[in-house]
């Protein structure tokens, strides 16, 4: 019976199965194998013997059938896996699992699942750097209102928002690289921590392990890699999740028909937009975008919870992280997809855009303040000046501009808003500019 709409609805299956249940169980049976090598090499076990484990610690001799019989009878999922590993490696198998505790397993085996899903996370963020890239650049001197709380502000351009928003993945994308070494960490130190099992050979086979393993080594662990670790994770995927919730939101908000600025990709010859309002075309990919970033930063209370444990370690994380770990991981790159895929697909309605400018002479109001400054008035005296003026506009109509005159008694040049963006392209051609050394960067 299938469950979880991970099963049957979102992720990539490459993605899942780096967090499959057999995936899981390879994983711990690589660490078991490299736990053998590295006794081997410093001469703890033979050769022979470690090579006989290494054979035998893959899911063709290692059941994953067998391992879940015999955690029913135990009810211990990692010595389930060791105590049928020890089954199939012959007279080697007195050997496994020599001087570890279970988590000496899970966590490095979770390192290894770290590890792999990093190449995917970095490969999303610079896939939508690259869309938002071109976005940018097509757009950078496409004028548009800009708003605040809603309304109306000052004109900007539809590049300088996506640019913005590129600037926003490309720190998520520094955050994540720089987050990895401190997240893709195993240990190999026992039970609390002191590696006392195996004694002064301990650090030395710990540091063997995890370099042949590809990962960093945790410097100071209890019976655990130290889960302000794994915080900082939930905290990197939850950050990049309130920012795609946040471009989502801003596509759903400008494919409102009152603004239809923009849309989202729509497949015009198939796609049904309601079960009976057969016309409707609506931003479905963006909303599924929002509703699921919502689900991954609803774990990073608990994963916070988790890392709160008595003394050395209590088992009060380990059912979270069950979910947490795969879910929030498979769920920011089903999001990240998606928002890449509204990106490419996006309809840019330029001509909407100016017409909504255009429409609007209020949005000339600082524009105005600035002129009136520039003729000797004092800045407050002009602020109150087309205060009143685009008071008189709100309620009895006509033109910005002539409502100042009248008050003041003195002609103003008119001014227009597409003359009125600032700094918005130079901004935007920084950013760029920025992208393009990121970009250069991941190519090597």
């Amino acid at each position: 019976m299938i469950v979880s709409p991970l099963d049957y609805r979102y992720g990539r299956e490459e993605v899942k199965t780096i967090f499959s249940e057999t995936s899981n169980l390879q994983y711990m049976l690589e660490v078991e194998a490299a736990l053998a090598k590295a006794e081997a090499e410093v001469g703890i076990v033979t050769k022979e013997t470690a090579e006989e484990i290494h054979k035998h610690a893959n899911l063709k001799y290692v059941k994953i059938e067998e391992v879940k019989r015999i955690e029913g009878e135990i009810g211990h999922n990692v010595m389930a896996m060791v105590k049928v590993l020890t089954s199939v490696s012959g007279e080697s198998g007195k050997f496994v699992h020599l001087g570890a505790t279970s988590n000496d397993i899970t966590d490095t085996a979770n390192a290894l699942q770290f590890k792999k899903f990093y190449s995917y996370l970095i490969d999303d963020l610079i896939r939508l750097c690259k869309v938002l890239y071109e976005i940018s650049k097509n757009n950078k001197y496409t004028v548009m209102i800009g708003r605040t709380h809603g309304q109306h502000a000052l004109p900007i351009t539809f590049g300088l928002k996506t640019s913005v928003y590129l600037s926003e993945v490309m720190r998520h994308l520094a955050r994540v690289e720089e987050s990895r070494s401190r997240v893709v960490v195993g240990k190999f130190m026992g039970a609390v921590g002191t590696g006392a099992a195996l004694g002064k050979q301990t650090m030395k086979i710990q540091s063997i392990l995890m370099r042949n393993l590809g990962i960093a080594e945790e410097e100071g662990p209890t019976q655990i890699v130290d889960r302000d670790r794994y915080v900082e994770y939930a905290s990197v995927i939850a950050n990049i999740a309130t920012s795609l919730e946040k471009f989502a939101t801003e596509v759903r908000n400008l494919q409102r028909p009152e603004l239809g600025e923009v849309q989202e990709p729509f497949n015009e010859a198939r796609q049904v937009g309601s079960s009976t309002m057969a016309q409707k075309v609506n931003p479905v990919t963006s909303e599924n975008i929002v509703s699921l970033a919502r689900i991954v930063r609803g774990f990073l209370i608990p994963m916070h919870e988790s890392a709160v444990l008595w003394h050395e370690r209590d088992l009060t994380n380990s059912a979270s992280e069950r979910f947490i770990i795969p879910y929030i991981s498979i769920l920011i790159d089903d999001i990240l997809g998606k928002m890449i895929t509204v990106f490419k697909g996006l309809k840019v309605n330029s001509e909407a855009m100016l017409k909504n400018v255009l429409n609007d002479d209020l949005i000339l109001g600082e524009a105005y303040l600035m002129a009136l400054v520039n003729n000797g008035y004092g800045r407050q005296e002009a602020h109150e000046i087309v205060r009143q003026a685009s008071m008189d506009v709100r309620k009895k109509g006509g033109e910005l501009r002539d409502k100042i005159e009248k008050k003041t008694g003195k002609k103003i040049k008119k001014l227009s808003p597409l003359d009125y963006t600032g700094n918005a392209v130079e901004i935007t051609e920084k950013i760029l500019k920025e992208c393009e050394g990121v970009l250069k960067r991941h190519r090597t």
